[in-house]
């Protein structure tokens, strides 16, 4: 186990809202064994915006974790300064906008954020190699799917980060994604509102019984008041399309839940292109043989959404709007279908809710 060396705080993003704290570690420290977490949980060891906290404590977007020096097991401690230089001259290359307090990122497609099993190398991971003279570090306000690309919010200090994590919590984080869709969504312009929940519904022995970890890992839509229900909610407006073959989605977020995007779009009818997990038509749906619906030859199959608008206010006054790039796969579509991308974006001027 890689383990830490030192204290560290995280912030917890929005789309971690909600989130057991044993869950949580397991997905930031996917070797730590449920035994230790126990007892290191139990010590007081790990705090929750600075109170004791239990196993079962559920997190809130803008509240920080102390995590306490993992020990490892089985591997030699982390050396101060060992981290990899080439992690800095990355992230470095990364950036759309830094000043003295955060930065952000144009996330590549394919880049895992956090760490997670079988999971080396990650934007978490190296920035580690811009740790400052006094030990801090920068991190991460929130996340982004592997495979989506686009602008990622990152901090330099723990004070910034919680500040930012405030502010995403209060919801003055304004996101605007991009995506190509499978068909042409009705209306043009519209809300989702649906409760998501993780895994399979209670009952159905498709998933649960054969252990598809697959199926388990994706988000559902859920009824209201069932466990780990969240509700979640999205802006859509369709920018542009090719009849009725797909179209051109831009997608704000008003609630930030696990592959709450990618999910809304397959509950709607309209899958990301490209998308392996949430791309599932039942078998009475018309769609799903219509060769009309079918993804043009010349797509690239990887997924076709990107973050590409981020504006919040600054911790020290001010505004922040960044623009990310289309990811090349994208870039390529874009053009393959004859799509401008300072085409005007109805959902601009959508309502907050």
């Amino acid at each position: 186990m890689s383990g830490e060396s030192r204290v560290a705080n995280y912030a917890i993003g929005e789309d971690e809202a909600g989130m057991r704290l044993d869950r949580w570690f397991r997905r930031r420290f996917p070797e730590v064994s449920q035994a230790h977490l126990n007892k290191i949980v139990r010590k007081g060891e790990v705090r929750v915006s600075g109170k004791r906290a239990e196993i079962s404590t559920r997190l809130e977007a803008g509240q920080s974790v102390r995590v306490p020096p993992l020990a490892p097991t089985g591997a030699p401690p982390a050396r101060p300064g060992a981290a990899d230089p080439r992690d800095a001259e990355a992230i470095r290359a990364m950036i759309l906008y830094e000043d003295a307090d955060l930065m952000v990122l144009n996330k590549p497609y394919g880049l895992a954020v956090q760490g997670g099993s079988g999971t080396k190398r990650h934007i978490d991971g190296m920035l580690e190699a811009l740790r400052d003279k006094r030990g801090e570090r920068p991190s991460l306000v929130h996340r982004l799917d592997r495979d989506t690309s686009g602008a990622l919010l990152v901090a330099k200090s723990r004070k910034i980060a919680a500040e930012l994590g405030e502010i995403f919590r209060s919801r003055g984080a304004k996101k605007v994604y991009w995506a190509l869709v499978e068909g042409v969504p009705k209306p043009a312009q519209g809300r989702i509102s649906l409760f998501l929940a993780k895994g399979a519904a209670m009952g159905d022995d498709r998933s649960a019984a054969k252990g598809n970890r697959d199926d388990m890992e994706r988000m559902r839509v859920a009824r209201h008041g069932e466990p780990d229900a969240q509700h979640s909610v999205t802006l859509y407006a369709v920018v542009d399309k090719v009849p009725v073959r797909l179209a051109w989605l831009s997608m704000r977020p008003i609630t930030g839940r696990t592959h709450q995007l990618r999910a809304h779009c397959e509950a709607i009818g309209h899958s990301i292109i490209g998308d392996p997990k949430y791309n599932r038509r039942p078998a009475n749906d018309p769609a799903r043989n219509d060769p009309l619906r079918a993804v043009p030859p010349g797509v690239e199959p990887k997924l076709h959404l990107v973050a590409r608008r981020l504006t919040l206010p600054h911790p020290r006054g001010g505004m922040i709007d960044v623009t990310a790039p289309l990811p090349p796969h994208m870039e390529k579509s874009f053009a393959m279908f004859g799509f401008d991308v300072a085409s005007y974006d109805p959902i601009e001027d959508a309502p907050d809710a």
